[in-house]
């Protein structure tokens, strides 16, 4: 029988003092849920970006009640084992509507997970179980070791309370990006078959607490000079993830199955993204598909 873990305060020296502000609790019912709230109270603000700089706010949790994933999936979690974070950051509206370069905010979300992640491991001094232990992002929100989930990735757009309904192109919105990485979650505890765990696959890891802190911080910088740079290119950005996301897009190359919101499904090679950030799917007769918002898994 598996004892149910006691949730706690997130301790985060690392990310306080480089985020300018941080919530932690012990638990919540989704932190992207809690950050939302917040935004639209008014507890939880953040200055316009300029001059480059760009803020960055954190809300963490130990437990979520309610996690959630893209498309209306749940996300489960243990405390003590599983990080559950939000990133909230304001970016212009019109990059936020414009669909021709949009679809790269959430890669940009995942990019910076991988290089926190790995920035990590290399600073500890951890090494991979196995030379081909790569972490890899599955499109569009997934992170991926070995072609099992380790982690997961989920936007949300917020209006914040200073824009009216009158507010134009000009105007910012706040963008929160919910990062779900399970860390020390031993082989147990794992929700699925198809899910698995940092440490599962690393060795010489720090505890779960320092490990949280020292991907958290590194998220935090990752999304402050990532977005900065991408809100003042977009169309530039955008070609340069492009090229970024070849060598980490775990659906390249693979005969994959895109099932959509109508329950519709699409097989067929996964060739890239597009400009705007779409899978490339390949169909057998050699047509090329778009692929826009579909879950998609291997055959």
């Amino acid at each position: 029988m598996m004892i149910a873990l006691k949730a706690a305060t997130p301790q985060l020296p690392r990310t306080t003092a480089v985020a300018d502000h941080v919530v932690a609790v012990d638990e919540t019912d989704s932190t992207n849920a809690l950050a939302v709230q917040m935004i639209g109270d008014g507890s939880l603000t953040l200055p316009d970006h300029q001059d480059g700089e760009l803020a960055v706010a954190v809300v963490a949790a130990d437990r979520q009640t309610a996690g959630r994933g893209r498309n209306g999936h749940k996300w489960v979690s243990q405390p003590g084992r599983c990080s559950t974070m939000s990133y909230a950051m304001r970016i212009p509206r019109a990059i936020a509507t414009d669909e021709s370069v949009n679809g790269w905010l959430q890669m940009i979300a995942g990019l910076v997970t991988l290089d926190a992640l790995n920035g990590m491991i290399e600073e500890y001094g951890a090494a991979p179980n196995q030379p081909d232990c790569l972490l890899e992002l599955k499109w569009p929100n997934d992170v991926f070791c070995h072609g099992l989930k380790l982690g997961g990735l989920l936007s949300e757009l917020v209006i914040p309370p200073s824009s009216g309904t009158d507010a134009d192109a000009d105007d910012d919105v706040v963008i929160v990006f919910g990062v779900g990485l399970n860390l020390a979650l031993g082989a147990c505890w794992l929700p699925t078959p198809q899910s698995t765990s940092l440490q599962l696959h690393v060795t010489g890891l720090p505890s779960f607490g320092e490990m949280r802190d020292a991907v958290a911080e590194r998220q935090v910088e990752g999304f402050r000079e990532r977005l900065a740079k991408f809100i003042a290119d977009p169309k530039g950005q955008a070609e340069s993830l492009r090229e970024e996301m070849k060598a980490v897009c775990w659906a390249r190359g693979r005969q994959v199955e895109a099932h959509f919101t109508d329950g519709t499904t699409l097989t067929g090679e996964a060739i890239g993204l597009n400009e705007d950030a779409s899978l490339i799917l390949r169909t057998q007769d050699g047509t090329d598909h778009t692929v826009r918002t579909a879950d998609v898994g291997v055959l």
